[in-house]
């Protein structure tokens, strides 16, 4: 049918007042500035696979919230990462430059604990959320600050402590050695210790405390000490580098010399299996942790498998490096989330309270009912905690599994 010429007109009109609509809806969106998220984390340590887990574990959580719309009505999370290769220093000036980043509302961190305790006079003062997603050090949390800017989503040593303790008396090995590191997470261990040793709950004995530097390129010395003192086991706090060392210096002594060791989760956060090599196979080892892909809800662990097989070459399971940091951070981004569309602000100080008034959710590690409080900023508890030992393809599984 023909068109008289005011028809065309007006058809012209409204095709081109929807060009404008389209074009101005368009600019609107894009304008919208994107919501930054920290990750300050050991990236370029020797070895480390801890840095590279959690960043897989929030982008993971990253790209479901932008893909449900993103925050506050259509801005994009963005993350941005620095890498503070394990030493305090370095990190201190990475959370200067974050916290100088007008857009950035939350940092995340990795597993050292010694470098986030440097950093917390530097958060605090520039009034930064931080959500904690590896380290342990009870000091992170119980730092003194009011308001409290630190919250944590993994493991702390008060609990980690008892809980291997606890696996050593299950197993009828009641004569204990401690081995740590002289840091302030060692020193954070050796108080829980210290403290389960004082409560009487316990029926384990810590008949010996042995301690090593970093970067020592032995703990023999350490771990006979506690095998004179009559150890029946060994309570390990270290990391991959200093754990593959003993192991291998284990896996060379008599059987009848090579005690159970009990480790901190600290030897997941690097290449353990590679560094310790078929010596792992000899040596009775098992790890404390907080979460297994092996034993997650169905659920929530279907809607992670999908989104992160879109980001990386994981397709299964077995496929995920240092679960715990991978989990932990993907279960705190989609809290962090949830806190600045409660707080209807990306506005720091207004995102730290509404992380305090956050409801219950469901997460792959856990239901978070909730996850924080005002007097509480830690978000697991003791029963997330389990051991898990190394199969012989390095795949780290529950222990008895």
């Amino acid at each position: 049918m023909a068109l008289f010429p005011f028809q065309k007109h007006r058809r012209r009109l409204r095709c081109l007042f929807l060009f404008l609509f389209l074009t101005v809806t368009a600019a609107h969106g894009a304008g919208k500035q994107p919501v930054l998220v920290g990750l300050d984390a050991e990236f370029g340590l020797d070895n480390s696979i801890s840095a590279q887990a959690v960043e897989l574990g929030m982008r993971t959580a990253i790209a479901e919230i932008n893909a449900g719309g993103g925050v506050l009505g259509g801005r994009m999370l963005e993350l941005v990462t620095r890498d503070h290769r394990s030493i305090p220093a370095r990190g201190i000036r990475n959370i200067k430059e974050l916290a100088a980043m007008p857009n950035l509302v939350a940092v995340f961190g990795g597993r050292f604990s010694p470098v986030l305790i440097e950093q917390l006079p530097t958060l605090a003062a520039a009034k930064l959320p931080f959500i904690a997603v590896w380290s342990s050090a009870d000091a992170i949390v119980d730092n003194g600050s009011e308001p409290n800017y630190m919250f944590r989503v993994s493991l702390r040593d008060s609990l980690a402590m008892p809980h291997m303790l606890r696996s050593a008396e299950q197993r009828g090995l009641h004569r204990v050695g401690l081995l740590l590191t002289s840091t302030s997470w060692g020193r954070s261990n050796q108080a829980a210790a210290d403290r389960y040793a004082g409560s009487g709950k316990g029926r384990a004995s810590i008949v010996q405390t042995a301690w090593y530097n970093w970067r020592d390129s032995t703990l023999m010395p350490g771990y006979q000490r506690l095998l004179a003192a009559g150890a029946q086991a060994v309570v390990l706090v270290a990391n991959d580098d200093e754990a593959a060392i003993l192991v291998k210096e284990i896996a060379a002594l008599p059987p009848a010399q090579r005690l159970p060791v009990i480790s901190h989760w600290g030897v997941t956060g690097g290449n353990f299996v590679g560094q310790a090599g078929p010596a792992l196979q000899q040596v009775d080892f098992s790890v404390i942790q907080t979460f297994s892909f092996f034993k997650a809800d169905p659920k929530p662990l279907a809607a992670f498998m999908k989104t992160v097989a879109t980001l990386s070459p994981v397709r299964r399971i077995e496929d995920i490096q240092a679960p715990v940091g991978v989990a932990h951070a993907y279960d705190g981004v989609h809290l962090l989330a949830r806190a600045i569309e409660k707080a209807g602000s990306a506005e720091r100080p207004a995102v730290r309270d509404a992380l305090e008034r956050l409801g219950s959710y469901r997460g792959l590690v856990r239901r978070y009912n909730p996850p924080f409080t005002r007097s509480r900023h830690e978000a697991l508890g003791p029963e997330q905690l389990l051991m898990a030992r190394f199969r012989p393809d390095g795949v780290l599984v529950p222990a008895g599994r």
